[in-house]
């Protein structure tokens, strides 16, 4: 049986770590031809090497796509590898360090928004003209973040917001030549971003975002990548324009629900994938 997105030419930014390499390998496995992008000290190469090792079809593409040409330069090595670009996800961000507002540094603000909004930017526009020819798709990292802001990160937040926005708007405008847009929005997942000792997040702050999970726990990745095969896929053919919570029930939540949910409720799934970038540090437990 093929899989759902058997014969599909794919593009993944920020492809070489965490929710990234999830969606690398997920796509491989369901038949895509993948471009594996990322910066010059992202592990992309290891990723391509275990598509490749594993059947799929994959090819490296370093580069730094907040910059316009280098996004080009992304775009066009899916054209003249594979013969086509069918799908494009917006994956590449970054957290900056927490602080308070009146704290934030002007060089944090401008690292959000060269990571997190020109490089969605800079994709989406060198990709259209394919994606116009192939009828395709764009899935973009939203996040919760970008619903009820982000305190301490304030402009991560609102750099999500305008993604969310963006896209919305794109797939309205796209509509007419068979293009889909979405986004895809996180809560709290099993990446560096979300670990204290690797990531911007302070003790308190891990905590209150596992607490503040009905589910409490994090999501995992794959658990990410799974909604972005759906939405990238054909089975996803009627929506557009939309904004996919994968948050564990955070947005609804109130309060520190977390702590009502049973500790044999908060394991995460096994899942299936060899992921070997998500949190370097594999001696952290689940919160």
């Amino acid at each position: 049986m093929a899989g759902r997105l058997e014969g599909k030419v794919a593009v993944v930014t920020g492809a070489g770590t965490g929710i990234g390499e999830a969606i690398a390998k997920k796509f491989a496995i369901e038949g895509a031809q993948v471009v594996v992008n990322g910066l010059p000290d992202d592990p992309v190469e290891d990723v391509t090497q275990w598509i490749q090792k594993n059947g799929g079809q994959a090819i490296s593409q370093v580069g730094d796509v907040s910059d316009a040409e280098q996004a080009k330069q992304c775009v066009q090595a899916a054209v003249d590898r594979f013969g086509k670009l069918d799908i494009l996800i917006n994956n590449a961000g970054t957290m900056a360090n927490m602080a308070e507002t009146q704290e934030y540094s002007d060089e944090d603000f401008q690292n959000i928004f060269r990571n997190n909004v020109q490089t969605v930017f800079n994709m989406t526009k060198a990709a259209l003209p394919s994606l116009q020819q192939s009828h395709g798709c764009i899935v973009s990292a939203g996040s919760v973040a970008g619903m009820g802001g982000q305190p301490q990160d304030t402009p991560y937040g609102g750099s999500k917001a305008w993604i969310h926005a963006f896209m919305m708007g794109v797939a309205v405008e796209q509509a007419q030549y068979g293009i889909r847009a979405n986004c895809v929005c996180p809560g709290p997942i099993d990446t560096e971003m979300t670990h204290k000792e690797v990531g911007p997040m302070d003790e308190e702050t891990e905590k209150q975002v596992i607490n503040a999970t009905p589910m409490a726990r994090r999501g995992t990745p794959e658990e990410v990548a799974n909604v972005y095969s759906f939405l990238a896929s054909d089975e996803a053919s009627y929506v557009t324009g939309a904004l996919w919570l994968v948050d564990g029930g955070v947005t609804p939540a109130m309060g520190a629900v977390g702590e009502k949910t049973p500790q044999e409720l908060r394991k995460q799934p096994q899942g299936m994938l060899d992921l070997q970038h998500s949190v370097e540090q594999s001696q952290f437990t689940q919160a």
